[in-house]
């Protein structure tokens, strides 16, 4: 039987924490990526996103990002190597301090948005990121993209390393992901997606933008939260993956 993990990023709002469906879909994750208060989220929102997620048994990461609120994390920025380790550590420590009130270890980290696309491609970022996490514990899980400069560097120096597919981003010929200026960088379609999943968990593969089959490792799935119909996908994708013979667990599991 397969094995995978099934995360989503939550905690991405602000002010009261409002329940409702972010707390329904962690009925169906394994791992919940929660935002530490630079792309989006604050104290508030992480502490009651951590409760929920401890409350469904959904084991915990930190989802550090840019500090871009109004482009909500995805546009690339000019930072250092130094500046990109310093960021990590920083919003690990503060989702940490939650997670210690509740007497919970952290599962792992997440890079958000363009940190995560960025460290993808630069290996010097990627290194800095992934000596952030281990400075802060070796036993952290690094979540990068599949085959990336990420994954790499977190392998590099001794972390535990999850590579991670997407069930809504198509793929390009390299195996990264399509960009999302581009229009056809979402799948909308829950059938299409849930097959691009099965095939990357089962055979290993994804077909690209360019009808070819790319090679990738699939540890962990990220289903996206804040979509329109986000509830509904997160309960079909736990129930395809389990009808066929998948079993949906957290990488510490």
């Amino acid at each position: 039987m397969f094995k995978v993990d099934l995360n989503c990023d939550l905690g991405e709002s602000f002010g009261r924490y409002k329940l409702g469906e972010q707390q329904e879909i962690l009925k169906y994750v394994s791992s919940a990526n929660i935002a530490c208060g630079f792309h989006a989220g604050d104290p508030t929102v992480m502490r009651e996103t951590v409760k929920l997620a401890i409350e469904n048994g959904v084991k915990v990461g930190a989802h550090p990002g840019l500090p871009d609120l109004n482009g909500f994390g995805r546009r690339d920025m000019a930072i250092t190597a130094q500046e990109g380790y310093d960021m990590v550590v920083y919003q690990i420590g503060a989702l940490q301090g939650f997670l210690t009130r509740y007497n919970e270890t952290m599962q792992h980290v997440k890079p958000h948005g363009a940190l995560y696309q960025m460290a993808s491609r630069d290996s010097k970022l990627a290194e800095a990121i992934a000596q952030a996490i281990y400075d802060v514990s070796p036993s952290l899980v690094l979540f990068g993209l599949a085959g990336s400069e990420l994954t790499k560097a977190g392998e590099k120096i001794g972390l535990r390393t999850a590579h991670e597919v997407f069930a809504d981003r198509t793929y390009q010929a390299d195996g990264s992901l399509t960009s999302r200026s581009q229009q056809d960088a979402l799948i909308t379609d829950q059938e299409h997606a849930v097959a691009q999943v099965l095939k990357m968990v089962t055979e290993g593969k994804v077909r690209s933008q360019q009808n070819t089959e790319v090679s990738l490792q699939a540890d962990t799935i990220c289903i996206h939260g804040d979509g329109a119909h986000a509830l509904d996908f997160a309960k079909y994708i736990k129930e395809t993956l389990e009808n066929n013979q998948i079993n949906v667990a957290a990488i510490c599991n």
